[in-house]
């Protein structure tokens, strides 16, 4: 069977895919290209290391940047050479990220993690890159204000994630189903590898970080007990899987089924809402659990469904299986959690 690149699934389904103008096509070719120069670092990174061109200045007496800040730079300039947005939103940058005068400008606004889970990247874990992309909602002919970026989740017209591992994949949904794309080296594409993804049901995964159980409060510890309670409707406990790189741990979850957690916690007081991101990281996965027919939740609230009222706006998050994620909100509404 042939293999089908990303570019030939999206004018394949473009017919049931509005969005897949050449304009948006053209966005998601530019972001891919970012993608594969950030996969060439992160694959020889180690070997950067070990020869000691990591330090502030390289053999040529270049700067060296870290890895993360590499691959926001990198995107930052591909995607202001696509000429079809009027603004971006990186989770390592503090305001809009405009597209400067001279460019060509569209009607798209990208908001990205350029490198989640970089700190665990000396120890080869996967990492990975968080994307997600609207329509504009100001007029066209005027300068994208923080309007473009505070939407809703169920506003995206697409998002998705790339992971760096034993191969580079691509994750994304256009709001008509979840497909995966392996990225074949030898010829420097994305292959469809992974069609019509749809999480499992309930799972037998859960993931969440139990060493700042003492943080949390009542409704998570019972959510964390039924999970690894033998008296739960699996009729057994949960295997306990936690890598901390969170594209790593919802990949899994993705695939396999159960379900992720990074509840709000005391230990932060500077975090008062949880840790995670809502735009660059909650949002974009959310988006992609529902269309492979998972959930996203807060606890208690649809991810999808929260008004944002800033850029860098933390939420706690419950994602994966319909029906775990299902657990967590009638333990927590029992609690009187809202």
């Amino acid at each position: 069977m042939p293999q089908v690149t990303v570019t030939e699934h999206l004018l394949l389904h473009q017919k049931r895919t509005p969005m897949a103008t050449g304009r948006f096509t053209s966005l998601l070719n530019q972001l891919i290209l970012a993608v594969k120069i950030i996969a060439r670092e992160v694959n020889k990174a180690g070997l950067v290391d070990v020869l000691g061109f990591t330090g502030d200045i390289n053999v040529q007496g270049e700067e060296v940047k870290k890895l993360d800040e590499y691959s926001n730079s990198v995107l930052i300039h591909r995607m202001r050479q696509a000429g079809v947005l009027c603004a971006m939103s990186s989770e390592e940058n503090a305001g809009i990220i405009e597209i400067p005068e001279g460019y060509p400008q569209g009607d798209y606004v990208l908001i990205f993690d350029p490198l989640d889970g970089s700190s665990n990247i000396e120890a080869n874990i996967n990492i990975g890159t968080i994307f997600s992309i609207y329509r504009r909602k100001t007029p066209s002919n005027s300068a994208a204000t923080l309007e473009d970026l505070l939407q809703m989740g169920i506003e995206q017209v697409a998002a998705g994630y790339f992971i760096y591992g034993s191969s580079t994949m691509m994750v994304f949904t256009t709001g008509q189903g979840v497909h995966g794309f392996t990225l074949d080296p030898s010829v420097g594409e994305f292959l469809l590898s992974h069609p019509d993804i749809k999480i499992p049901e309930r799972g037998s995964i859960y993931s969440i970080n139990e060493g700042y159980r003492t943080y949390w409060d009542d409704a998570t510890k019972e959510v964390v007990d039924y999970f690894k309670s033998p008296d739960n409707e699996n009729g057994a406990p949960y295997s306990s899987r936690y890598i901390g790189s969170l594209v790593a741990d919802f990949h899994r979850t993705l695939l396999y089924g159960g379900i992720f957690m990074y509840p709000y916690d005391r230990r932060d007081p500077s975090k008062p809402k949880g840790k995670l991101r809502l735009l660059s990281e909650a949002n974009p996965l959310a988006f992609v659990v529902e269309q492979a027919w998972g959930l996203a939740t807060d606890g208690v609230n649809r991810t999808l469904e929260t008004q944002p009222t800033e850029l860098h706006q933390r939420v706690p998050l419950f994602i994966g299986s319909p029906a775990d994620v299902g657990k967590v909100r009638e333990i927590y509404k029992k609690h009187g959690v809202i």
